[in-house]
């Protein structure tokens, strides 16, 4: 087994067994392989949140995220805490280390729980027990509108629920969310005048409502040997019910029927927690999430499916609008690609027989074609699935899957020509390359585990690449030496002999021939031109854009839009109204689905919900012109700053990293506020200088709050206490929960309030009158209170690890590259002077690049080392594997052309399109080396020996770059390869240019006296 050619040739049969297994299991692979848009990974944070009613963002900190906190420091696995606490609640944001795979995240996030059950003993009175969110992994890829004109809360909750258990039902769907359907409650509403008439509180009125609807058990009754439950009736079912429920007035027997006391009704609340609009409707959506792994495309069908058949038992009325559908987005990506890459290996097939001529021509695309059907059926079997980066990593490839083979067929034809037998053609071209080709294989693959070992967010997200290049590329060349030497001893048909020289007579062979002549005899003067070269466009490397991950090509982006801090929920969903159809009425605008109060659910991986925040909207805008989308961009920002100059906006595109900050950030801790914030405003006063957009600070200019100054020693003597006084207020504004009415499955809240005359006028809290549970009556409120004050308050403090922390954000302006900028203000705000106690450090796209880059440059030595390892394992000497490393830096001669001549920027898949160039680069520079050790080894030591094994190799080397080439031309169009393409495709080019040279030059010089002039 020396030799799988000699093998296969003498027994035909494993070879075509193996090809037709590749074929058919590719067949099998492309109709059962899971499909996704973006590839899955581990989202690896939690939220914990926690509500504390009634405390102010100050308190919120201090007495609970602190508390919290404190308990989840101690967590091995923690990466870091993010905090918010706004007034009334808590939020914590968990970040795990990278390092956590998707098997140990549920274990750490028990763990979690039990920190904070734990913690949970040391909350104040009056905090909530706090929740733990964990779902955030989810993608609910498929979500659809509602609109249910007419109906009321009740039959819209109803349906809802009937869509979600419906759609549960379908095989491999994981979960289904519903978002925006309205809540109700019920208002009793009673005079203030009324109550103190009667001596009647609203605590009294609250017992008497617990004592007739809690349920109890009302024990069992023995009956003819039976055990018989004694139900107890409901007592509340509706708002009648509630209107015929007796109340008696404290020391009286007077009895009242609470429909005579006041005024009853089931409603909508007041404040809703989110609503949800599309093209200014109001609707509400249902979002489906698919079972990981499943196939998107053929889940997403079945779903649809069922749609179709639950539209029809739905009440006449209700229509239904796709907002997202995963499944058709990514089968319309995977056909693109599919496609893309049938028209890939069609160029390389018809490229190699352009070059080679059609036998070996048709030979080595007969490899090719098996190779990518055998990888598809590979991943099926590993459960890695067609998407985004996947199939990329086919195309990629596309080139250096034909290097085998290229040199395998070549090796068999040069042997048919010179009088061999195909057979002994085969065998021969085989045992001469199939070690170093190996070797190559293994390098090239080498080259993108850095992207393998990284254990960051674009480690996982490009994970596939690796795999995919690593499951290709060694199935090429096992093809190479065993389907090749069979197809080509049927395709390949004996001739007369030639001489070796007219074998390169072509006239691609005679320029080549003079430039490599005068190099080698030249080889000095030829080293220091190539040096200049490499130099000249390293210097011009400094020169090209940088960015983190390109933007998507998804014809949608998205707006968000923030009131004043402390905005009423329904004022901001009042504000948009107009807006909406403003932008409903522009020209190219399909759709505009707007989440008020909270963020859009997560229906693409890249996609990162926002928290709740009743001043905040987020609006999903869907274009029918992708070419327009950045026209449509500033259309809508001109727009909204022309409406609302007041409102904080940022318009954004998807873009293929969950990041959902600014793309320039300057984060400052410390532990005071003002501080912080006058060394925030000085940062964005440089922005401003700048021209930067979207300035603002992640802790939101400060609020208003209504603070009455409590009297103490007056309220002692009235009998009254802050929690009265509290309870007085809340009645007069929102009301105050007092009971629930059950309504099937629904639990409804019952509120106690004043009525809208009451309530609408500010200035009556002075007027208001507070309970005193001593004295049994209402005293006026200015009597305990003495005045009511308006007074500036922090609604929002975020920490960083526990340090109070903002962050002052921009943007640069449209069409422009963020580095640039960032580079421009870096000076000027770092020359800030910062107090002592304060710290800053950058945030934004210079962060995530840092880090992503950092991660990678960990796994880059090692990787280069075990490749350099590799390459003197193979030659058993130094002197080759120094030459070859040394054209490594010339990779960067074709990669700064292209960028600057295409202005595209040097992306971080764009990096690791440089790294894998790297893999590409020194394959072809160990099959040149080991020809011309052949040689030497068998011929004269002499530079005509050198020219010939050049020669020899020119063929072979040019056409794996060329191939490299034409098979990623088609990822020029696509919005996540197509930097990296053009690294690879110019980079590969231009490199193969100098190296052909190069190398052999090198090596001459390397050789010194020991290589004859002749």
């Amino acid at each position: 087994m020396n030799n799988l050619a000699r093998f296969v040739v003498a027994r035909p049969i494993y070879g075509w067994l193996l090809g037709l297994a590749c074929f058919l299991g590719g067949l099998h692979g492309i109709e059962n392989i899971g499909r996704l848009e973006d590839p899955d990974y581990p989202v690896q944070w939690a939220y914990v949140i926690t509500a504390y009613p009634g405390a102010s963002a100050e308190e919120v900190e201090l007495e609970v995220t602190e508390r919290i906190e404190d308990a989840l420091q101690e967590l091995p696995h923690l990466k870091q805490l993010v905090s918010k606490s706004v007034p009334g609640r808590s939020e914590i944001r968990v970040e795990l280390l990278e390092e956590f795979g998707t098997d140990e995240t549920p274990q750490i996030f028990d763990e979690l729980r039990r920190r904070v059950l734990e913690a949970e003993n040391s909350l104040p009175p009056g905090a909530q027990p706090p929740l733990v969110e964990d779902d955030f992994g989810d993608i609910y890829g498929i979500l659809y509108a509602f609109t249910a004109r007419g109906y009321s809360a009740g039959e819209i909750h109803d349906m809802a629920k009937l869509i979600a258990k419906r759609l549960k039902q379908v095989p491999k769907v994981a979960k289904v969310a519903s978002h925006g359907v309205p809540a109700e409650a019920v208002y009793l509403e009673l005079e203030q005048a009324r109550l103190a008439q009667l001596g009647f509180s609203v605590d009294d009125l609250a017992a008497g409502l617990q004592m007739e609807n809690q349920v109890v058990s009302a024990g069992s009754a023995l009956f003819d040997g039976r055990r018989l439950r004694i139900a107890q009736p409901n007592a509340f079912s509706s708002v009648a019910a509630l209107q015929s429920m007796k109340v008696g007035v404290p020391g009286g027997t007077e009895i009242l029927r609470l429909g005579d006391l006041t005024t009853i009704k089931r409603t909508l609340v007041e404040v809703p927690p989110e609503v949800v609009r599309m093209n200014g409707e109001s609707v509400f959506t249902i979002g489906v999430s698919i079972t990981p792994g499943e196939n998107v495309v053929a889940v997403g069908r079945a779903v649809e499916a069922e749609m179709r058949a639950l539209l029809n038992d739905l009440p006449l009325g209700v229509e239904m609008t796709p907002v997202f559908r995963q499944h058709v987005v990514v089968d319309e990506a995977i056909g693109t690609f599919l496609k893309n890459l049938a028209i890939s290996v069609a160029t390389v097939i018809f490229a190699l027989m352009l070059f080679m001529g059609w036998r070996p021509g048709l030979v080595v695309g007969l490899a090719l074609l098996l190779t990518v059907l055998g990888t598809i059926e590979i991943m099926y079997l590993l459960s890695i699935e067609l998407q985004r980066i996947s199939l990329g990593a086919l195309m990629i490839t596309m080139g250096m899957l034909v290097d085998n083979g290229i040199v395998i067929a070549e090796g068999m034809m040069v042997g048919v020509r010179r009088g061999q037998r195909p057979e002994a053609a085969a065998v021969a071209s085989v045992a001469r390359t199939q070690y170093p080709l190996l070797g190559a294989t293994v390098i090239g693959i080498l080259a993108f585990a850095p992207i393998s070992l990284s254990d960051d967010v674009s480690g996982h997200f490009l994970i596939s690449l690796f795999q995919v290049v690593s499951i290709s590329l060694l199935l090429s060349w096992l093809l190479a030496v065993t389907i090749i030497p069979l197809a080509g001893t049927y395709l390949f048909k004996p001739s007369a002999p030639v001489s070796e020289m007219a074998l390169y007579s072509a006239w691609y062979f005679a320029p080549y021939r003079w430039l490599i002549s005068f190099g080698l005899r030249r080889a000095w003067l030829t080293t220091w031109i190539i040096l200049a070269i490499t130099a000249g466009c390293l210097y011009a490397m400094q020169f090209v854009k940088a960015s983190f991950f390109p933007t998507n090509n998804a014809p949608i982006f998205y707006v968000d839009y923030y009131l004043q801090e402390g905005t009423d929920i329904t004022t901001t969903a009042a504000d948009l109204e107009p807006i909406e159809q403003q932008l409903l009425g522009l020209e190219g605008i399909e759709a505009v689905t707007s989440f008020i109060g909270r963020g859009s659910p997560r229906f693409t991986a890249v996609l990162v919900p926002k928290q709740p925040n009743p001043a905040y909207a987020n609006l999903v805008i869907r274009v029918s012109d992708l070419t327009q989308l950045n026209e449509q961009m500033q259309r809508v920002k001109r727009l909204l700053a022309g409406e609302r100059p007041d409102a904080e906006v940022r318009v954004s595109r998807a873009e293929f990293t969950t990041g959902d900050g600014s793309k320039i950030e300057m984060r400052y801790s410390g532990p005071d506020p003002k501080v912080l914030r006058r060394l925030a405003e000085q940062a964005l006063s440089i922005y401003l200088r700048h021209d930067l957009q979207d300035r603002s600070t992640d802790w939101r200019p400060q609020s208003l709050e209504l603070l009455p100054r409590f009297d103490e020693t007056k309220a002692r003597l009235a009998g009254v206490s802050r929690n009265d006084v509290a309870r007085s207020l809340a009645y007069n504004s929102l009301g105050i929960q007092i009971g629930l009415l059950r309504d099937g499955d629904k639990l409804i809240p019952i509120f106690a309030r004043a009525p809208d005359a009451e309530r609408a006028d500010l200035q009556g809290l002075r007027d208001r009158q507070v309970w005193s549970a001593t004295q049994r009556q209402y005293i006026p409120i200015s009597q305990v209170v003495s005045e009511f004050v308006l007074l500036p308050e922090n609604t929002t403090i975020r920490r960083r690890d526990r340090v109070r922390t903002i962050t002052a954000k921009a943007n640069q302006p449209p069409g422009y590259n963020a580095n640039d900028y960032f580079e421009r203000v870096r000076p000027e705000v770092e020359a800030i002077p910062l107090p002592p106690g304060y710290t800053r450090e950058w945030g934004g796209e210079h962060e995530a690049n840092e880090e992503a880059n950092k991660a990678l440059g960990k796994r880059i030595p090692h990787a280069f080392g075990i490749m350099f390892f590799v390459t003197i394992l193979m030659f058993g000497a130094l002197r080759q594997p120094v030459v070859i490393w040394l054209t490594l830096p010339m990779i960067v001669c074709g990669v700064a052309i292209g960028l600057l001549v295409t202005g595209l920027p040097l992306t971080f898949p764009s990096l690791l399109g440089v790294l894998s160039l790297s893999g590409m680069l020194i394959k072809n520079c160990i099959v040149l080396v080991d020809e011309i050790d052949k040689r030497l080894a068998e011929g004269p030591k002499s530079i005509g020996t050198m020219m010939m094994a050049s020669l020899s190799r020119l063929r072979p080397v040019t056409l794996a770059a060329l191939t490299t080439v034409f098979g990623m031309s088609p990822l020029l169009t696509d919005a996540f390869f197509r930097e990296m393409a053009v690294c690879i495709m110019s980079g590969l080019l231009f490199a193969t240019l100098l190296t052909l040279v190069a190398v052999p030059v090198f090596y001459r010089i390397a050789l010194g006296r020991r290589l004859a002039g002749g």
